[in-house]
């Protein structure tokens, strides 16, 4: 009686091994049993323009030196050559009043209106000192560029055209990916005789205008 037990418990143990090596014998499938059946969402990629050339007009007051200040307007463009300089050329054009002495003596004109038309270029490099960002509203950031820039190039004034000397700043807020809002304010020196000896003269100007990426 007692061995016929043994048999049988030790028949079952057989059965149990054959049973699990042939389960364990059986190739691993990567198959996914459960659908989850969730629709992925693409998300768009933030349309940024790389386009590094700006161009745009400009406008604001210009202090003539021994002159009134008068309103300036011009087209400025320019080439970034990387994310902290650029090439700028600029074009410019005001018209001057009366100098302080012929306002004071009340006697005739010292220049004809043709003399008095007053004109600029100039060729600059700029260095983008402060890049950054700025938040309007509180949850929309703009970049932001805050500049210094000097350059060479010639006025054309009284009759006569002198080399100049352009010194600056100037703070540029992209409004989005392809406009950006400037103010810009520099100092154009030149050597100018116009008075009987020779001065060295400071013209400064502050402007403001939009420029377009492309």
């Amino acid at each position: 009686m007692e061995n016929w037990y043994k048999r049988i418990l030790l028949g079952g143990v057989l059965l149990s091994a054959v049973a699990t090596t042939g389960h364990a014998q059986e190739p691993w499938t990567s198959e996914q049993v459960i659908d989850a059946g969730i629709d992925r969402r693409e998300l768009p990629r933030t349309a940024i323009d790389t386009e590094n050339f700006e161009v745009g007009p400009y406008g604001g007051m210009l202090s003539i030196e021994d002159f009134s200040s008068e309103i300036v307007y011009g087209i400025r463009g320019a080439w970034h050559i990387s994310e902290h300089f650029f090439l700028e050329g600029s074009y410019g054009m005001a018209t001057a009043d009366l100098t302080s002495y012929e306002e004071i003596s009340g006697g005739a004109p010292l220049f004809s209106d043709e003399e008095r038309d007053y004109s600029y270029y100039n060729f600059s490099l700029g260095w983008n000192l402060l890049p950054g960002e700025v938040f309007i509203f509180g949850n929309r950031a703009m970049k932001s560029d805050f500049y210094l820039i000097g350059g060479v190039g010639g006025t054309s004034f009284l009759g006569d055209d002198w080399f100049t000397v352009s010194v600056g700043a100037g703070y540029r807020l992209l409004l989005n990916d392809a406009i950006a809002w400037r103010f810009d304010v520099r100092d154009n020196i030149f050597d100018r005789e116009a008075f009987g000896a020779s001065q060295v003269t400071n013209n400064i100007e502050l402007t403001t205008g939009l420029t377009f990426f492309f």
